[in-house]
């Protein structure tokens, strides 16, 4: 009895489709994880992060991203806005934390 064949793939079958990674939902939670922790300095990091990106893709040409917004410079005046606020509310956080951390 010949058993060599039975450990050998058959060519039409096709392969199984790969399970379902949810690596964005680890991504997402990490992000949320830092802007709870380092807060508006987070968030300005991140904005500032993307700012660049979306600058040098409209320079490579993007016109039109596929964020909500749409027209890329509508979504660099949403994050430039968000970074300022970001800059703007650092100061009060920290000084939140050296408050809280003293106990004054």
């Amino acid at each position: 009895m010949d058993l060599g064949s039975l450990n050998r793939r058959d060519p039409t079958v096709p392969d199984p489709a790969p399970p379902f990674d949810p690596l964005r939902l680890c991504v997402y939670t990490t992000v949320a994880l830092l802007a709870c922790l380092l807060g508006p300095v987070a968030l300005l990091g991140f904005a500032l992060l993307a700012i660049a990106g979306y600058a040098r893709a409209r320079r490579a040409g993007l016109l039109r991203s596929r964020c909500k917004l749409g027209d890329t410079r509508l979504v660099l005046l949403y994050l430039s806005v968000i970074a300022v606020a970001a800059a703007v509310a650092t100061p009060f956080w920290v000084a939140f934390w050296v408050r809280w951390i003293t106990g004054g």
